[in-house]
């Protein structure tokens, strides 16, 4: 149930040549649940081909904080992620941290009071 005490952002990057997924998407997507106050990420998901792909990705993201930038999420994915997708899922978390940051920003007293 929805709360008023999360949003839902994404961040896109293409797909490198060769992937399963390419077949279906144009570009990787990266979306995320994030709580507005702490800007943790509840829940994400991602546009890879397979679910244990998928899955793997959202729990390595699950927990992240988006308030102290995206680093320790990236090295985790060039850490233990090694698939073809790991260029692609780097630069869509980017944007996807990006897209938060600009929505903190720009709406910056409209979140503080939720």
């Amino acid at each position: 149930m929805f709360n008023g005490k999360t949003m839902f952002i994404a961040g896109h990057a293409r797909l490198p040549q060769g992937m399963a997924a390419k077949s279906v998407f144009e570009t990787l997507t990266i979306t995320a649940e994030v709580d507005v106050k702490f800007g943790v990420v509840l829940e994400a998901s991602c546009t890879l081909a397979t679910e244990h792909g998928r899955e793997f990705i959202g729990e390595l993201l699950k927990g992240t904080s988006l308030n102290d930038g995206v680093e320790e999420a990236i090295e985790s994915i060039q850490t233990y992620y090694r698939g073809k997708a790991a260029n692609a899922l780097v630069a869509a978390l980017k944007d996807l941290d990006i897209h938060f940051q600009q929505i903190k920003a720009g709406d910056k007293t409209k979140l503080s009071s939720l």
